[in-house]
């Protein structure tokens, strides 16, 4: 546990080692509520574009189901990721060529194809 401000210094560094912000995802866990979300907020610069990476968001997704209790539903989710990450199918800050809306429709069908 560490404070708001060395929490994020250390979240961004540690993103590195995943291959990037596009990745990391978060949870900021109280005693009475719980909030998650990707590392790299809104991406305000990248609205638009079609280059922002979802996964963090998906990955976040998956921290909230896990917390929920849902780990079936987390693990799914994780599967479907990785499975589309390791068929390439990523955004450009991991070296890919799809578009914020071709990676979260290969996730979508790689979460529909997971039992």
């Amino acid at each position: 546990m560490t404070t708001n401000l060395f929490g994020d210094i250390l979240s961004d560094e540690a993103s590195m080692l995943v291959g990037g912000l596009g990745l990391a995802c978060s949870g900021n866990i109280g005693a009475e509520a719980a909030v998650f979300e990707p590392v790299h907020g809104s991406a305000p610069k990248l609205v638009g574009t079609g280059s922002a990476n979802p996964m963090a968001t998906f990955l976040s997704a998956a921290m909230m189901l896990d917390y929920l209790g849902e780990t079936d539903h987390a693990a799914r989710l994780r599967l479907a990721v990785e499975g589309v990450i390791g068929a390439g199918g990523t955004t450009t800050d991991l070296g890919g060529s799809f578009s914020t809306s071709q990676v979260t429709a290969e996730v979508s069908a790689n979460l529909r194809s997971i039992e």
